[in-house]
């Protein structure tokens, strides 16, 4: 792993010829965005060939890209006292159920009353994490997405975990309400996922560079017009359930990129079911269970959080029709 200050250099494999050199620094570099990348690579910290380039440059094949990760700031963002539902904590690590609508970490749009914020308030200690703008960040949950999240509360913690991460050895399981009644038990979902060709900020199974992306799922119970599923991520794509569920004409209640205005409320459907899945306001998709290999002692513990509110009581709602 790269460390700020260190020099990095790595040689363009087959699979990045041809790619824009910000996306291709963001997926070699630990922890570091699109974004960043191209902040890196316009302030001249990045050469290709020992020249520099745009973030738009496309590399190839043997391009020798190279460069230094120049000390990162002391992050602005202030502790705040947000109440954080706490699974799991040692000296290395915090385990925490994240509530639906929290953001994990600052960004525009949201530079406050976030779990960083509360991470900050809780773990004082995180406020030296290397000035990281995500101190101890090894995985993001969407803003709407609930469940289960680890932070590293040291950069060795922070480095083990990553390290985990990106050798797909953690194992991370779903749970959500889809549209409509499945009828095989179980499958899996073998379809690459990429940035969608047109809407910018959603991803798509048809993609001019597609990452493979594998989804198995189980049906834990029908019900009225909707299934729930348990899910397993084999790959950690950008809203890989949302867009796999969605790819096999299910996607998941309330999802508003992907379910369309559709929320699992057929006809036959009580009055009362029908109005409370048009009230839904999120996806209802929740990080259920995680499981990874403690970073200091190397053994594998395993984490659950219980469903939120809102998911339980609709599926109440539905089990009643």
């Amino acid at each position: 792993m790269e460390t700020p200050g260190n020099s990095f250099s790595f040689t363009v494999a087959e699979p990045h010829s041809g790619m824009r050199l910000d996306i291709v620094l963001s997926e070699h570099l630990q922890n570091c965005s699109r974004s960043y990348a191209a902040q890196l690579i316009q302030q001249g910290f990045v050469q290709v060939n020992r020249k520099p380039c745009k973030p738009s440059f496309r590399v190839r094949l043997e391009d020798c890209i190279s460069g230094r990760l120049p000390e990162p700031e002391p992050s602005e963002y202030r502790p705040e006292p947000i109440d954080l539902d706490v699974l799991f904590e040692d000296a290395f690590l915090i385990v925490i159920n994240k509530p639906p609508g929290l953001v994990v970490h600052p960004a525009p749009g949201h530079p406050s009353g976030t779990l960083v914020n509360g991470l900050l308030h809780h773990c004082p200690d995180l406020a030296a994490f290397r000035g990281e703008i995500r101190p101890g960040i090894v995985h993001r949950l969407d803003k709407d997405t609930s469940g289960v999240m680890v932070i590293a509360k040291n950069p060795s913690s922070h480095e083990n975990l990553a390290a985990q991460f990106k050798a797909r050895a953690v194992r991370k399981t779903y749970r959500a309400i889809v549209q409509g009644e499945m009828t095989a038990p179980k499958g899996e979902i073998h379809l690459p996922i990429g940035r969608h060709p047109t809407a910018r900020k959603q991803m798509s199974t048809i993609s001019a560079k597609p990452r493979r992306a594998e989804t198995h799922y189980r049906v834990r119970e029908i019900l009225a017009g909707a299934t729930l599923l348990e899910l397993d991520l084999k790959t950690g794509r950008t809203h890989q359930i949302r867009v796999h569920c969605a790819a096999l004409h299910h996607p998941v209640v309330g999802d508003p990129v992907y379910g369309g205005r559709h929320h699992a409320a057929p006809n036959h459907m009580s009055d009362a079911v029908r109005q409370a899945v048009a009230k839904i306001q999120r996806q209802m998709l929740h990080a259920w269970r995680l499981g990874f290999y403690h970073p200091d002692s190397g053994r594998w513990q395993q984490f659950e959080a219980e469903m939120p509110e809102d998911m339980r009581r609709l599926l109440d709602r539905l089990r009643c029709v």
